[in-house]
């Protein structure tokens, strides 16, 4: 893709595990490394990068030519999604391929500036948007985002092996919610469960590359539009985050500079 150097995915076999909250908060630390980044968020039927990076309701990104658009900025990193093209509460009543060949004008018609890494906020599942991800662009590797909760990892076993049948490598997985920890006094209790990220980890031979927790903290920055990353750049949780970005470069640089190669059937 012009003006992108590498493209990682962020992906979860199902939804409900923070895997937009991960992917914003994951560009942003990027970003904080030292980075140019982009965002894009392939959710054509939900999106939610919108609200997670502050951009304000009925904000349209700029025309450029006859088909591009230059993508809107917030937080130092550059953004584009469904939601700046619809009204928010516009369902997306579409079909599969509709829902494909939007995600394809997404990709093609934004005028990306010169990024180091651009994200891509997968749907859940492993359904057109991944498939046409894979044979549409070089993606240099994926991030596959859970909880330690068995249902989740069955899911995330799914979008490995959906990665590894296109030739996209799976960079690591990030364990979400791996602990609550109460806002009042501070106790922490696994409650979906424990070690279900090493397990995954170990099974497929790729590397646990963080575990965040889930706290009321996360969720109120990233509704009132400043991921964790930006709203407590200090704190323990954007720390996990940096390191977690630092970890994504490693393996995207260990792919060597010509990337993947992408083979699938139509």
């Amino acid at each position: 893709m012009e003006g992108v150097k590498h493209i990682v995915a962020v992906a979860s076999g199902k939804g409900g595990v923070g895997k937009s909250t991960v992917t914003a908060n994951l560009a942003l630390a990027m970003a904080a490394e030292g980075y140019r980044v982009g965002l894009l968020d392939a959710d054509i039927y939900g999106p939610s990068q919108a609200q997670m990076l502050g951009i304000g309701e009925g904000v349209r990104p700029q025309q450029v030519g006859e088909n591009g658009f230059v993508p809107l900025e917030a937080h130092g990193i550059q953004a584009m999604s469904m939601a700046f093209m619809v009204d928010i509460t516009e369902p997306m009543v579409w079909r599969g391929p509709m829902v494909a060949g939007a995600f394809q004008q997404l990709l093609n018609q934004t005028v990306w500036n010169d990024l180091d890494y651009l994200f891509i906020d997968m749907p859940p599942g492993t359904g057109d948007i991944q498939l046409t991800l894979a044979q549409k662009v070089p993606v240099s590797g994926a991030v596959i985002v859970t909880t330690p909760q068995d249902i989740a990892l069955l899911d995330a076993r799914k979008g490995i092996e959906m990665f590894r049948k296109v030739n996209v490598p799976v960079l690591g997985i990030v364990e979400n919610m791996s602990l609550h920890i109460c806002s009042q006094c501070g106790h922490s209790e696994p409650i979906f469960g424990e070690g279900g990220g090493e397990r995954i980890s170990a099974q497929y031979e790729t590397r646990l590359l963080g575990q965040l927790p889930l706290t009321m903290a996360i969720r109120e920055q990233s509704d009132g539009g400043k991921p964790t990353v930006v709203a407590d750049p200090d704190g323990d949780v954007a720390m996990t985050f940096r390191t977690v970005a630092r970890a994504v470069a490693e393996g995207v640089e260990s792919q060597g500079d010509e990337g993947p190669s992408i083979s699938f059937g139509e």
